[in-house]
């Protein structure tokens, strides 16, 4: 996994993570157990059929001629990631708007003006395959589909999770991706070390009352695993869940010990953890 140290943590964050001459180091480790399996799609405006038939188009030739898998070395293997660059929205222009939150490392990020990740590869590549300029809508997550549902943007794309909720906002392209849910913990924690399933996992995990905390980025999977979801079969856990702009921040608090757990989506959750673990 490729370090993007000074894209995932601010400097107010790295400043607070420093500790006193002689005391020891913190550091946090991902339980390597999958707790839930999804599927990434993107979301497109339901008002343009033909869009969702060339996105899907698109998905199925990038997967059958490899670049779907080039995209995914560049932040998995050997490959150094694309900067993407968004033009500015002009209505009078053939843009594809596209809607995302750039705080979820490997898929969407930013490192100065430019977008990096897997999702922000896809959109340059899908743009240019439409003969469109593209226009990158940074928001909070829980905006992402709705701009699209609004018309504000053509597709969202923000390492999203197949949501039967979500399907009143946009119409859902093919699966490009199947993702799970991670736990991490502070690395000295050894209760989930002899844990061999999801379900010895969640066995620990549903002894744990209300003054145990636990971290998920707002709006996503992480925090409907945690609270609990119907829709989803989630049970959810007693403790309290605490919503954060992105993982980074959740981890962060774990490992200033605010929290005890952090639930997040596998990719972020090992690019977070060794960025942190490096800032040590």
């Amino acid at each position: 996994m490729k370090k993007f140290l000074a894209v995932l943590l601010t400097g107010v964050m790295a400043l607070t993570m420093l500790t006193g001459c002689g005391s020891e180091k913190k550091t946090v480790k991902v339980i390597d157990i999958e707790l839930t399996n999804e599927e990434y799609a993107f979301g497109v405006d339901k008002t343009q059929p033909e869009l969702l038939e060339a996105v899907n188009e698109f998905i199925r030739e990038i997967q059958g001629n490899g670049v779907f898998d080039e995209i995914c070395s560049h932040y998995f293997g050997d490959g150094t990631p694309v900067p993407v660059t968004s033009a500015a929205y002009d209505e009078s222009k053939d843009q594809l708007v596209v809607a995302t939150n750039a705080a979820f490392e490997p898929f969407e990020y930013m490192q100065g003006d430019s977008y990096y990740g897997i999702d922000m590869e896809i959109a340059a590549r899908l743009a240019e395959h439409l003969g469109k300029e593209l226009v990158i809508q940074n928001m909070e997550f829980e905006a992402v589909c709705l701009s699209v549902g609004q018309q504000k943007c053509d597709v969202a794309m923000a390492g999203l999770t197949v949501r039967e909720d979500r399907m009143e906002h946009v119409n859902f392209s093919d699966s490009y991706y199947d993702a799970s849910q991670k736990l991490i913990v502070a690395s000295d924690d050894k209760e989930f070390d002899s844990c061999t399933d999801a379900a010895s996992v969640e066995a620990i995990l549903k002894t744990k009352d209300g003054t145990m905390k636990v971290g998920a980025q707002t709006g996503t999977t992480g925090q409907f695993y945690a609270e609990g979801d119907a829709d989803w079969g989630f049970d959810g856990f007693d403790m309290e869940v605490i919503g954060y702009k992105n993982g980074s921040l959740a981890v962060q608090d774990l490992l200033n010990g605010n929290i005890n757990y952090v639930i997040i989506d596998s990719a972020p959750a090992a690019c977070i953890t060794e960025a942190i673990n490096e800032l040590q």
